[in-house]
């Protein structure tokens, strides 16, 4: 079936597609990326016989996961391109909405730091935000992602012809978002503590116009397209070619 032709569903809680794909009992799992780490606390609840280690660039956000601790959940200020663990550490790498904020010029050298840390047979979890909806058309007034969410999609197929991944699954579907206000959609999405997205008066003027046609006495509901592709770490006879 043509990928545009795949039905598309929505998604309450992602964590159900993870764990439809991967198994999540007994695993060590590593996320580039974690932001506010609330799938590793979900997944943490449920399976209690693994553990999480996140990795986080943003050292505002990092500071309220150290003052946040969890069983099992480690955190670490590293980026995807230099991870600080050895080779064959994990069972499963999770990237969520994080593959496109690696610099560009990086991207490679992420994605070959993750094999590295993966143990041969362990999995890649990739999900990234479709460039589409009426969501990403407002957002894209004040940070356009069109071209790093375009390289993230490229990276992962260029290193599929590098020999450290197979793609196993693939799926599409949509989660929802909903803000009380445009108060509450800009302190949430224009005002990360990962990026100055330098707004003035006249932008925040721009956005106020495109979000609130959305808005309802419920607030603003939107639904987010997302990506999924899952890939499996090579196995090193795999790799050799033996």
């Amino acid at each position: 079936m043509p990928l545009t032709e795949l039905p598309v569903v929505l998604i309450e809680d992602e964590w159900t597609v993870l764990d439809a794909l991967v198994p999540l009992k007994g695993q060590r799992i590593i996320e580039l990326g974690c932001g506010n780490a609330r799938m590793a606390r979900t997944v943490l609840e449920r399976f209690t016989d693994s553990e999480w280690v996140g990795l986080e660039v943003d050292q505002r956000q990092h500071a309220k996961n150290v003052a946040a601790p969890q069983d099992r959940l480690q955190f670490v200020a590293a980026g995807a391109q230099e991870i600080p663990f050895g080779d064959a550490s994990f069972d499963l790498a999770v990237m969520l909405k994080s593959l496109h904020h690696v610099p560009l010029d990086l991207l490679a050298r992420a994605l070959k730091e993750i094999a590295r840390v993966l143990r041969p047979g362990a999995h890649l979890y990739v999900s990234e935000p479709v460039y589409a909806g009426d969501l990403n058309t407002i957002i894209r007034h004040f940070n356009d992602e069109g071209i790093v969410r375009a390289a993230a999609q490229q990276a992962l197929d260029q290193a599929l012809q590098g020999g450290d991944w197979t793609q196993v699954a693939e799926r599409r579907f949509d989660v929802p978002v909903q803000f009380r206000d445009f108060a509450d959609f800009e302190q949430r999405m224009m005002r990360p503590t990962y990026a100055d997205h330098q707004l003035d008066e006249t932008k925040i003027a721009t956005v106020r116009a495109a979000f609130e046609p959305h808005c309802s006495a419920a607030g603003a509901r939107f639904t987010r397209p997302m990506h999924v592709r899952l890939l499996q770490r090579c196995s090193t006879d795999a790799i050799s070619g033996q």
